[in-house]
């Protein structure tokens, strides 16, 4: 049997037992942490388990092993133990829905949480910003960029992308082929947001795959998001990394090198143009953002924003776009798709406003049918935008919410999947019901207050009027177009969710594909032989 050698005699008898003391002294810290978090810490009455009071290794748990499940846990911790729950030594979380505006709302001094935005490893980005004024001030160049005059505008470069996927799905679906509509979406509003930001559009409608690599990245960085979180010391030399030893830690990471580099290219471009005084067809976001007087400012050279920088923002602008608009779209079409009674409805509505099937459609109007608006909204809500929580900082002073006074640097957070599944609200929640959005002005008004796919407040998504033109371009496009598709394969089973941040389908799901309806009989015949 081998042992420890003995210790010499010069050497003190402690000093052979250091280990021992180590562990000793690790363990007692642990004790005292655990001990203080569940019994003095400022949250130590609001309800909920042990071991989020103790350790954030449980929300990763959910997220990371269990596979973005985090939502839903919170969900079961809600129905356990009321409106406020302890999900962290120092978060918690609300399901009453009267709290969302006191914590999103214009002018509101609660703060994104950096620790959790952080994760994200972007430093300069309107997304990303912790402080509501240094947010503002970035913001304020793009503003105009995302009017709803502005997107009205300019809605011949929707058309344009829903015109090509409408031409992509015609050649698919007449070969007999199934078409990917869930990859076709998420191309769409990524051609879109690249041609809005750089006038230089990145054609995945043209890819083979529709681009699917890009969802994957966003959806394949989720883990090492959720692992940054809890432990955010790993940001900085994970980003220290040479690319070739990064790439080799996980093929999320991987693909999305290749994305920043792709946004640090366009970006790059746009600056040497300028640089060469080229003059723009149109001036674009990047255009605005490298110019001295951006927003109205005055600045110095130094002060305007490096490539380095906007490559952040032109990373956030490019993945925010994809999945939140996709989803919905996707999650529209699907359930209009898988609904004969549905599909009929619609169709005649969009046939009626356009009976000319090669006129130019415009959202202003398509927005105005009734139906339509109901699908469009329906869409959005169940796909939540966002359906993780949205972490935020408690100012100065401290909050009070349901009874609970939380104190100041405390993390509080809602949810879309609260929010939009609340049967006090929607009831029957989980259906796709577009009539619920068909009713007097007071109750519409009553659901349109709790639809927070794009969040509320200063912090709300910079492009929502651009997100809702393509979302009712390319549903009516669509179904003025088709009227006999039905699923391929996908199930409602398949539409279920995991947190990726934003809202991803399992790994094994099978993504929404449809078929003509004279085809349909076929594969099923085929499957069974």
């Amino acid at each position: 049997m081998i042992g420890f050698p003995p210790s010499p005699d010069w050497m003190p008898s402690w000093a052979s037992s250091w280990p021992l003391i180590a562990v000793e002294s690790l363990g007692l810290y642990t004790v005292g942490v655990v001990v203080y978090r569940r019994y003095f810490h400022p949250l130590a009455k609001v309800p909920g388990p042990f071991l989020p009071a103790v350790t954030g290794l449980y929300a990763w748990y959910y997220n990371v092993p269990k596979t973005g499940q985090f939502y839903k846990e919170i969900e079961r911790l809600h129905k356990g133990h009321g409106p406020v729950v302890r999900i962290g030594p120092n978060e918690i979380h609300l399901s009453n829905p009267a709290n969302y505006d006191k914590i999103y709302s214009i002018g509101g001094k609660f703060y994104k949480d950096p620790i959790f935005y952080g994760a994200l490893g972007i430093e300069y980005s309107i997304f990303t910003s912790s402080s509501n004024e240094v947010h503002r001030v970035r913001r304020a160049p793009l503003n105009p960029f995302f009017s709803r005059r502005a997107v009205l505008g300019l809605q011949n470069i929707v058309r344009a992308k829903v015109s090509k996927l409408i031409r992509r799905m015609e050649k698919t679906l007449d070969s007999g082929s199934p078409f990917d509509v869930h990859s076709a979406v998420r191309a769409i509003s990524v051609d879109v947001v690249t041609e809005y930001a750089f006038d230089n559009c990145w054609d995945q409608l043209d890819q083979p795959d529709l681009g699917a690599w890009f969802s994957d990245m966003v959806g394949g960085s989720a883990n090492f998001f959720y692992t940054c979180g809890q432990f955010p010391f790993l940001v900085k030399p994970v980003q220290a990394l040479p690319d070739a030893v990064a790439r080799r830690l996980d093929k999320g990471i991987s693909d999305m090198l290749d994305c920043v580099a792709k946004t640090k290219s366009q970006v790059t471009s746009v600056r040497e143009r300028l640089a060469r005084g080229e003059e723009a067809e149109r001036t674009t976001i990047f255009h605005e953002l490298m110019h001295p007087h951006a927003g109205g400012m005055d600045r110095a050279p130094e002060e305007v924003p490096s490539v380095q920088d906007l490559a952040g923002e032109a990373f956030t602008f490019t993945t925010a776009a994809a999945d939140t608009t996709g989803n919905a779209i996707n999650m529209a079409c699907y359930n209009v798709v898988t609904r004969p009674g549905m599909l009929r409805r619609l169709r005649e509505e969009v046939v009626e406003a356009y009976p000319d099937p090669d006129a130019d459609m415009d959202s202003s109007v398509l927005e105005k049918l009734p139906f339509l608006a109901g699908v469009v909204k329906e869409g959005q809500r169940l796909s939540y935008g966002v359906i993780s929580r949205l972490p935020r900082k408690t100012p100065a002073g401290g909050a009070e919410f349901d009874g609970f006074f939380v104190p100041e640097g405390t993390t509080v957070g809602m949810s879309s999947w609260m929010m939009h599944r609340n049967p006090d609200v929607f009831p029957d929640p989980d259906a796709f019901d577009p009539a619920r959005w068909m009713g007097d002005a007071q109750s519409r008004a009553v659901l349109e207050r709790n639809l927070v796919s794009f969040s509320k407040g200063s912090r709300m998504c910079l492009g929502q009027n651009l997100a809702m033109c393509e979302m009712y371009l390319t549903i009516a496009s669509v179904f003025r177009r088709f009227d006999d598709l039905v699923s391929y394969e996908t199930t409602d089973d398949d539409m279920v969710y995991v947190d990726c941040f934003s809202a991803f389908h399992p790994s094994d799901a099978k993504k929404f594909h449809v078929v003509r309806k004279s085809k349909a009989q076929q594969y099923s015949q085929a499957g069974a032989s």
